[in-house]
């Protein structure tokens, strides 16, 4: 392995790292506009033009503000929360194909800061520890309300893990692989998987909303409920990291609905731009459009948030077990059969 490869991965790892949190920062930003127009008020407008600076000043205003502990013998979990939550929002970037190759230098760097066969897994992997971060964080706080959101967070994500990872097997078993780098690869020519399965897309979505404590399955935060959820007790940037931590899912979660079900970086005419304009401008081009769909979906979660109630915890729970899972184990079975039947 030459200097140069570790250099250029290293560049990579450190621009993915500043582009996921600039677009968590700026998913707050976008949050209250969205907000704003469906309720029609004007949202942030003060800082910067048009409020682009109020992320920057939400963000100083949280290193500003005074760290409170409470009274709890668990401070070193109160700290561990909040940096598992943030932690394991970032590590997911690590597999996500963000383009195909650029051509620098006489190097092709792959967009990718790594490809391994089980992406797929260990995108899983991950998202199956950060249920710890909320529910360290809830039981450190010592209070009842952050215990009980974090009890509820735990069982909510733990329920729809596994609708989601139901939704999945019916893709594997097309693709035939766990390589997210593959999966994008084959949905060249507008091939997009969301033909193919749209029932586990949507089995997908609904369980992507539940998984990052998204309106209307928001039940571990709800303020009516439990004042403000496993956070109550967490002041300046470690609730800042929580509240990061959500917008960074929401960032991760949209990356992984566009690459594995709408051709990720892929576009019609693609192969042509390659041929006549070039591979460097071609894929260019692939990240622009990969970022405009993940950008819709953000637009989707901030468009589901200010327009549907949550849901009761038991109708979350009847949604999650008695509908989501059947369903998903009868999308696996007919998958199964159009697989023997078609090839």
């Amino acid at each position: 392995m030459d200097s140069a490869f570790i250099i250029e991965k290293s560049v990579f790892i450190v621009a993915i790292f500043a582009v996921t949190m600039i677009m968590a920062m700026y998913s707050t930003w976008a949050e209250r506009k969205v907000a704003a127009y469906l309720q029609d008020r004007v949202g942030p407008n003060r800082a910067g033009w048009g409020g682009l600076l109020q992320p920057l000043a939400d963000g100083m205003k949280l290193f500003a503000k005074e760290e409170f502990f409470p009274n709890t013998p668990n401070r070193f979990l109160f700290i561990v929360g909040p940096a598992i939550a943030m932690s394991t929002a970032l590590m997911t970037s690590a597999v996500m194909p963000w383009g195909d190759k650029l051509e620098i230098f006489g190097r092709t760097v792959i967009l990718q800061a790594t490809d391994i066969d089980v992406a797929l897994l260990y995108v899983f992997g991950i998202i199956s520890v950060g249920v710890y971060g909320i529910m360290i964080g809830g039981w450190a706080s010592n209070n009842k309300f952050s215990l009980m959101s974090s009890v509820r967070a735990a069982s909510q994500m733990v329920s729809y893990e596994i609708a989601m990872g139901l939704s999945i097997i019916a893709l594997l078993m097309m693709t035939g692989t766990l390589s997210l780098k593959e999966i994008a690869a084959q949905q060249a020519g507008m091939n997009w998987n969301v033909f193919y399965q749209p029932v586990g897309f949507l089995i997908f979505l609904i369980c992507a909303f539940a998984e990052t404590n998204r309106t209307p399955f928001d039940l571990a935060e709800c303020e009516s409920e439990l004042i403000g959820g496993y956070h109550t007790e967490y002041s300046s940037m470690k609730m800042g990291f929580y509240l990061f931590a959500e917008y960074a899912n929401m960032f991760i979660s949209s990356a992984i609905l566009a690459v594995l079900y709408f051709g990720a970086y892929n576009y019609p005419g693609m192969q042509w731009m390659v041929d006549n304009v070039g591979v460097n401008a071609a894929n260019i081009l692939g990240i622009v459009v990969l970022f405009i769909k993940i950008c819709f979906f953000i637009f989707f979660y901030m468009w589901i948030r200010w327009t549907i109630p949550r849901f009761r915890y038991d109708q979350l729970m009847h949604l999650g077990w008695k509908i989501l899972i059947p369903l998903a184990i009868v999308n696996i079975m007919v998958t199964g059969i159009c697989i023997l039947v078609f090839k």
